[in-house]
């Protein structure tokens, strides 16, 4: 009788770790997705799990996980594969560019051989297998050996017909015999013989066709061609196991793991040396199995949709990091303390991408979110690119791209606009309510875009009360997005499409329309003076001007109190490089900006990452993935945390944050905080002193007063070396802190502990 080992339809409570807290000061973390795994493998009590974007370990005993990615160590971002050998402790991480990665303990070595080789053909890796100190790399161009010892690659294997390239999909031993699972079917070679010589490698009787993986287990050979497995007999290969939507195999004692998906669910199969099924694996929410691997009674599944599962004969289980569902390519805001990341996007020439991820809240350094696998209410709500916070309720907005407008009140309950509000659906596409900016103003007040709907401005007044706008200038396809507000009022609304940027300023009252005043930033002088019609984003600094990215580079509008007037043209600053001055970002997409605490700005390409001076004459730091932990250059959306000066950074591939220098002023003294303190022996990173008055005059000195370091604070916050003027380290002892504010008023602020 067959036994099943769990069929299970339980709800399935993740085990989830906090999120790391926030980094010291000029450090890194990474919010990257965990919830998709693409290989797994157990050693000890210890589980290795690869995703899309980085790898993590788990510790069964403890309960634990130790996560890498480019962030704290990994080279790179992108995974393809991973092998752990349980041997040597080894594993090696392939990544989707050729790059790879060898990681054992706290050791990376990375070996970029393959990835910078001037090779032609596919390099592409679609698995490793590692045996007696070689990784096998199976790559579209064959196989390709690297010495696990010299962290070199050894040698590559061109085992197509004629010598010709071929693309490789699994590798697998026996006692005398190498077997390859390539494009042209199922390939042998004796390893009495050289298997770099193509001639060496004979086919085996199987049918014509594709081999998609072959395994070896107890010196038995499995190959998978689509739906059918064949098993070895000594002579030949002979039907094993048919199965259905099979996406992988894995040796089992005398057996198999095979791994299914039909129509979106998954499982896994345990098989016996007949091919005979002896128990079922089905997790509640398994849907495209990648690998599996048993530990006990248990199986270890590595899901391509939903993660790392565990699953037990009357039990099952999701065990990842807390993160994100997955990469946030929306608007991203701080709402007080917590972060809001829309998770949706449009195409190029704005339209959907069906992307059903929702919006992110990190609260507590912790992850969840809102979206339709949770909340079955809004499972017509895709594609959300936008978000504002109402502090006066404590309500969130979220806007989708086709689905309408959601509020997420403070009691966690939903409220959704569409027909029921003067949202208005895109012209020539009645089903489609496209909320494409949000903005709230200081009298609570929530200003919408409404892409492509005849009157596409709204608001919705703190009294719950609308009132709709048309914007008085002809715009390609009604075209708006992104709102801004400045301290007078005044609305800045983005037009895509090439449209530009419009300002509207509502005179004495939303409701009086009589003295309502309009103007249109186009390029060029006598339009407004931007540097291109291709407006992506706006932001105000502390002075009150706005900012404009666009893909020709940065202008700043100045002028705010007469923004409306023909006379007020944006200005477009010129930045001092080496020997030459030229406009800021001239010829760069700039697709996000963000102001921190000193009025300095982060601006985000598809180059990369910078901070500017806050006059925008001079770069303080620039960022790209070949220089710094930044996951990828392309850069979606900025926002900082104001408490402590985190900058969160939504990039192509995923989240990562930056502990900058500067952060938001502070009045009153109460919530000084230094860190770290005491400081430790040998510590040589930076001290902050967080919580200050905006643009402070801190002096360190010892107990007699002792002048030993002085500085102005970036906006709220003070950073020292730990050096006094001479690049002496301080000693051991008290140091006092005098902070004077912008009005020269000093006083005794908190201590410093040194420690040597």
């Amino acid at each position: 009788m067959q036994k099943r080992v769990g069929l299970i339809f339980l709800v399935i409570i993740p085990v989830l770790a906090m999120a790391q807290g926030p980094p010291p000061v000029g450090q890194w973390r990474e919010h990257l997705p965990w919830n998709n795994a693409i290989a797994v493998s157990v050693a000890g009590n210890e589980v290795f799990c690869a995703t899309p974007y980085a790898a993590f370990v788990y510790d069964i005993d403890d309960n634990s996980f130790t996560r890498r990615s480019k962030v704290n160590g990994l080279s790179d971002i992108g995974v393809a594969a991973m092998c752990h050998d349980p041997v040597s402790g080894l594993a090696v991480i392939a990544y989707s560019n050729s790059n790879v990665d060898v990681w054992k303990d706290d050791r990376i070595v990375n070996v970029p051989d393959i990835r910078i080789s001037s090779t032609g053909g596919d390099k592409s890796i679609k698995r490793v297998t590692i045996r007696s100190g070689i990784a096998y790399l199976s790559t579209g161009l064959g196989i390709i050996l690297i010495d696990l010892g010299k962290f070199q690659v050894k040698d590559t294997w061109r085992i197509g017909d004629g010598g010709a390239e071929i693309g490789v999909n699994g590798v697998a031993f026996t006692s005398n015999t190498v077997y390859a699972a390539t494009a042209e079917g199922l390939k042998s070679c004796s390893l009495g013989l050289d298997p770099a010589d193509y001639r060496n490698w004979q086919k085996p009787a199987l049918p014509a066709g594709r081999a998609d993986q072959v395994v070896s287990s107890s010196n038995r050979v499995f190959v998978q061609m689509s739906d059918q497995v064949y098993l070895s007999t000594g002579t030949g290969f002979n039907p094993y196991y048919r199965g259905s939507g099979i996406r992988g195999i894995d040796s089992s004692g005398q057996g198999l793991l095979v791994s299914e998906s039909v129509s979106g669910a998954g499982r896994v199969l345990q098989t016996d040396a007949a091919g005979g099924v002896t128990g079922t694996f089905q997790p509640a929410g398994l849907s495209r199995p990648e690998q599996a691997v048993l530990y006990g009674t248990e199986c270890w599944i590595a899901d391509r949709d939903n993660g790392l599962f565990r699953a037990g004969a009357s039990s099952g289980e999701r065990v990842f990091p807390n993160s994100p569902i997955n990469i946030a390519t929306g608007q991203m805001i701080f709402v007080g303390s917590t972060l809001w990341a829309a998770a949706g996007t449009v195409s190029d020439a704005w339209n959907y991408t069906f992307n059903p991820n929702g919006v992110y809240r990190f609260a507590g350094q912790y992850w969840d979110g809102y979206n339709k696998y949770v909340y079955p209410k809004i499972d017509s709500m895709m594609d959300f690119i936008t978000v504002a916070g109402q502090p006066s309720t404590g309500s969130v907005y979220c806007g989708s791209y086709g689905g309408g407008l959601l509020e997420i009140r403070k009691d966690n309950s939903l409220q959704i606009y569409k027909q029921n509000s003067p949202l208005a659906p895109a012209t020539g596409d009645p089903g489609s309510y496209r909320v494409s900016g949000l903005a709230v103003d200081n009298e609570s007040n929530l200003w919408i875009s409404n892409y492509g709907a005849p009157q596409n401005l709204h608001v919705r007044k703190a009294d719950g009360s609308w009132r709709s706008f048309s914007i008085p200038f002809f715009h390609s396809e009604n075209a708006v997005s992104a709102i801004t507000i400045d301290d007078i009022g005044q609305k800045w609304i983005v037009s895509p499409k090439e449209n530009g940027l419009f300002v509207f300023n509502s005179g004495s009252g939303i409701d009086n329309t009589g003295d309502d005043q309009w103007r249109y930033f186009r390029q060029g002088r006598g339009n407004g003076n931007l540097p291109s019609n291709n407006v992506y984003c706006t932001v105000k600094d502390k002075n009150g001007f706005i900012w404009v990215g666009t893909d020709q580079g940065v202008a700043v509008i100045n002028c705010i109190q007469d923004a409306v007037k023909s006379s007020c043209e944006a200005i477009l600053p010129i930045i001092q490089e080496d020997n030459f001055a030229g406009f800021l970002f001239r010829d760069e997409e700039v697709l996000a900006m963000a102001v921190d605490g000193a009025n300095r700005k982060w601006v985000g390409t598809r180059n990369g990452l910078w901070l500017v001076a806050a006059e925008g004459d001079k770069i303080i730091y620039r960022f790209t993935r070949s220089n710094s932990p930044l996951l990828a250059d392309e850069i979606n959306s900025l926002t900082i945390d104001p408490l402590n000066g985190e900058l969160f950074i939504a990039t192509s591939s995923g989240i990562c944050s930056f502990r900058s220098t500067a952060t938001e002023g502070e009045t009153g003294g109460s919530n000084v905080l230094v860190y770290p303190n005491p400081v430790p022996p040998g510590y040589g990173g930076t001290i902050a002193v967080r919580g200050l008055p905006a643009n402070s005059v801190v002096k360190i000195t010892e107990l007699d007063g002792r002048l030993v370091y002085q500085a102005r604070s970036l906006g709220g916050q003070f950073v020292w070396n730990g050096r006094d003027y001479k690049g002496n380290k301080a000693s051991s002892g008290v140091y006092l802190v005098l902070v004077a504010d912008e009005q020269n008023r000093e006083k005794l602020t908190t201590k410093i502990f040194f420690t040597r």
